[in-house]
């Protein structure tokens, strides 16, 4: 193993980072996958005792913000990437011992639409010995219980909207249910799955907000978009105080899921892209 190189103290400001150092245990991290690589990620990875780590990322942009993150943690033998998983000669022919997909389902929406019942049978050929896999439970479409489920249910809503008016695609979150089904079918054994109630703060509310502001220049129609703007900043004066508050907008919940690679012969499904084998009575007649 290399020489720990830590540029940012990060398990004690992720509860999720500290629950997959929990779960690795005494597995050694070995070579690091991050599928999906994001600041906050390659902070972590940076501080773990790996081999070597891989980040890929689908633009440009944040593969320079994750390098700047990275800072003195990334070493020689550590790459970040760009590319899109959808190429199948992404990573060809290498696998990685550990694997991070921290909040991937959700973001393959925004670069690869109608991709995510593919992402988790990419992934499997990457994957030696573990998987942690990062999302949040759907919060646009459900029913809200309270007034602070609401205000964050409305955030989503607005956030989607003025991306979908403005020609680019909203974020589409998987419940960690559908995840799971897909990853049987993909060939991987959950091992754990782990929840993370959700408290939005000031940080939540104005960056959602505020990313709506970014949209309204490239709507076609002047007249929405000044009363897109209105009803932003109506809902941002309504949400800050709930947000500053003790309890701020409580609502959601992350999830964890722990996940190995299983032998080919124990594969409950095949992978839905491949053409399925023709029987043996069938090829001798085909000979024939």
């Amino acid at each position: 193993m290399t020489s720990r190189i830590s540029n940012s103290p990060s398990t004690s400001t992720s509860p999720i980072f500290q629950a997959i150092e929990k779960a690795q245990g005494d597995l050694p991290w070995g070579s690091f996958l991050d599928a999906g690589t994001g600041r906050k990620s390659i902070e972590w990875i940076c501080s773990l005792d790996t081999e070597r780590w891989t980040a890929v990322t689908a633009t440009q942009e944040m593969a320079q913000a994750t390098r700047k993150a990275s800072g003195p943690g990334l070493r020689r033998q550590d790459r970040i990437l760009v590319g899109n998983w959808m190429s199948d000669q992404l990573l060809f022919g290498e696998r990685f011992d550990t694997v991070l997909l921290d909040y991937f389902i959700g973001a393959i929406e925004g670069f690869a639409p109608y991709w995510q019942d593919r992402a988790l049978h990419r992934v499997r050929p990457h994957v030696g010995e573990r998987l942690y896999l990062v999302g949040v439970e759907p919060y646009v479409l459900i029913e809200p219980k309270d007034e602070a489920a609401a205000i964050v249910r409305e955030i989503g809503r607005l956030r989607d909207a003025c991306l979908l008016i403005a020609g680019n695609r909203p974020y589409r979150e998987y419940p960690s249910s559908w995840v799971m089904r897909h990853l049987g079918s993909a060939g991987f054994r959950v091992l754990n799955v782990r929840y993370f109630p959700i408290q939005y703060r000031e940080r939540f509310v104005n960056g959602q907000l505020d990313l709506c502001l970014r949209q309204l220049p490239h709507f076609s129609d002047a007249g929405l978009a000044k009363a897109m703007h209105h009803q932003i900043e109506a809902l941002r004066k309504r949400a800050l105080p709930l947000a500053r508050s003790q309890e701020g907008l409580k609502h959601g919940a992350d999830y964890l899921i722990t996940a190995e690679p299983m032998a080919e012969r124990h594969r409950g499904l095949p992978d839905p892209a491949q053409p399925p084998q023709a029987s043996a009575a069938g090829s001798r007649g085909n000979a024939a």
